[in-house]
């Protein structure tokens, strides 16, 4: 069972990246899946996620209008789309699947991590 997250990398402020977290084994495809990260010195944090049917998407705040989380049922994938990134956003991301989107948004419900990507957002 694994969680493969790539597509990390460095990006001066403004611009994007999109970030793509494969579950080749399907072993999620009942369940959400999101993104959480962690900046040096910080706490984790919730990031997005996305119900098992892709029908419900939940967001940070700060990230509202920026990043966009979509899942392909047929290629049990999910991606995060992140635009205008600032500095702030610099953070190693990871792939999570949870039992229910709502829930990972109170860090609540996660089962499995996936390994983290690093996303670097210079000023």
């Amino acid at each position: 069972v694994q969680l493969q997250a790539s597509g990390g990398g460095s990006v001066q402020a403004g611009g994007s990246l999109r970030l793509s977290c494969g579950d080749p084994l399907r072993a999620f495809s009942g369940y959400g899946l999101g993104w959480f990260r962690q900046a040096p010195g910080k706490e984790r944090e919730f990031v997005a996620s996305v119900e098992w049917n892709g029908n419900s998407t939940y967001y940070r705040d700060s990230v509202k209008g920026r990043f966009t989380i979509s899942r392909d049922i047929a290629k049990s994938t999910v991606s995060l789309q992140m635009n205008s990134l600032d500095p702030e956003d610099t953070a190693i991301y990871y792939c999570v699947a949870g039992t229910l989107a709502r829930r990972m948004v109170h860090n609540d419900g996660m089962i499995f991590w996936g390994k983290g990507t690093l996303v670097t957002v210079s000023s």
